[in-house]
């Protein structure tokens, strides 16, 4: 028979790692992909420069750089690479069974959507549909390193409407609401035997006995962006903007257990209600972000702009997970810090219907090697874009932008909650490709 205490104490030391979140693409888990234009100058002047519609969700005092009344829709293909190779051990020391996990990363389609329209002379008003936050990895579930984590996947759809108002043709402030939408689906492995050989409970051995957790939580809730737009002169704008913290506060999370029949009843004599299909409450603060925006006009043909943004990551300490069953309360550390995004760009307009970008990035990540993990072993990134517009009409334009992402192999070495480690290297790489359509009447 088990011995209750010592189970107890291995099942507290197994939850502790259980349902960690992993770090994930441009900035964690932070996406800027929103727009084609802005993609090809690699965001430099991104709520600053005239012509992008997106500056409906991210700067609404830009808006009097739209004209008039516009309509734009974006679709940004994400694809992002993620490779592992390395060795693991299980809690005796000996090789782990598994794969690799293959590419573990996905191609994922990223829509937007931007309305605006000016109302009288000074005024204008905009709606928009964003994805702010997102990503996914997938190794499958019998790869090398699943204690850490099988499956991750993080979505947010934003839903803005926005109002801004012209001082005079140099100054105009502006603000939005958005309703966010946050979903989280997290799958992780769970060592029982090894959990069970800990507790005494003879027949058992590390990784003789696997179970699985699934975690589901989403939730609404509500958030604001507030900017300015400066314009020196008529060649040079200047913008800077504010997009508030969102506090998730989940109380309906979905915990699900996959435990073999055998290891049920040892847990409902040593620990009754442990590992077992229940509700839970959390909270989950998505980073507030400030940006500063350049735009110059240097003649009919050429425009140069600059971005620098900094992501309030390090307030993303910990998590706590509060389950309705008889299992204790986890507090999961992250140790995330505050990121930077620098910017620089041009424009050349070729002709009446031509205009070409470019730009580079340097996209800092909040993930350290202190606490990187496998969900998505983030690593700073450097990006190179190219892109270009093509005027159909006085009334439509069509654009497209690219990305390539220059990443660090980073690596990883780590220790489960049962004791098994993983050490190797991950080979990241990612691309972009935005196209978008424009349309005023």
């Amino acid at each position: 028979m088990t011995n209750p205490t010592r189970l107890t104490q291995a099942i507290l030391f197994t939850l502790a790692s259980l349902f960690a979140v992993g770090h994930a693409h441009a900035a964690a888990f932070q996406l800027k992909e929103k727009s084609a234009k802005g993609q090809g100058r690699a965001f430099a002047g991104s709520i600053s420069t005239p012509g992008d519609a997106s500056v409906v969700a991210d700067n609404p005092a830009a808006m009097r750089l739209l004209g008039g009344r516009v309509l734009q829709a974006d679709l940004t293909a994400v694809n992002y690479s993620v490779e592992f190779s390395g060795t693991g051990q299980d809690a005796f020391g000996r090789p782990l069974s598994g794969g690799d996990g293959g590419d573990a990363g996905a191609t994922s389609p990223l829509p937007a959507l931007y309305f605006q329209t000016p109302i009288g002379e000074r005024m204008h008003l905009g709606f928009s549909v964003t994805a702010p936050f997102g990503f996914k990895t997938d190794y499958g579930r019998s790869w090398l390193g699943r204690y850490h984590g099988t499956k991750t996947e993080i979505r947010t759809v934003d839903v803005g409407a926005s109002f801004s108002y012209d001082v005079n043709p140099y100054v105009s402030f502006g603000g939005s609401v958005f309703i966010e939408h946050a979903q989280a689906k997290l799958n992780t492995a769970i060592d029982f035997g090894t959990l069970l050989a800990a507790s005494g409970v003879p027949g058992y051995a590390p990784t003789s006995a696997d179970g699985y957790s699934r975690i589901d939580a989403s939730n609404n809730e509500w958030g604001f962006t507030i900017g300015g737009l400066f314009s020196p002169s008529e060649h040079t704008n200047i913008g800077i903007a504010y997009r508030s913290q969102v506090n998730h506060e989940p109380n309906d999370v979905d915990a699900h257990f996959d435990v073999p029949s055998a290891v049920q009843s040892i847990l409902a004599v040593g620990r009754p209600g442990w590992f077992t299909d229940t509700r839970a409450s959390t909270s989950l603060k998505l980073p507030a972000t400030l940006t500063a925006s350049f735009s110059h006009r240097l003649n009919d043909q050429w425009s140069i702009m600059a971005d620098v943004s900094r992501t309030a990551w390090g307030k993303f300490q910990e998590v706590e997970l509060d389950f309705r069953s008889p299992q204790a309360n986890q507090v999961l550390n992250f140790g995330y810090r505050d990121t930077t995004f620098a910017s620089i760009g041009t424009e050349y307009k070729a002709n009446e219907k031509l205009t070409l970008r470019a730009g580079v990035a340097y996209d800092q990540s909040p993930v350290t090697n202190k606490v990187r993990d496998v969900r998505v072993p983030d690593t700073d990134r450097t990006w190179l874009s190219l892109g270009a517009t093509w005027q159909v009409s006085e009334s439509a334009e069509y654009s497209v932008g690219y990305t390539h992402l220059f990443v660090n192999d980073s690596k990883t070495d780590l220790v489960s909650a049962t004791g098994s480690t993983l050490q190797g290297a991950f080979d990241v790489g990612g691309d972009i490709l935005a196209f978008e359509g424009a349309w005023r009447f």
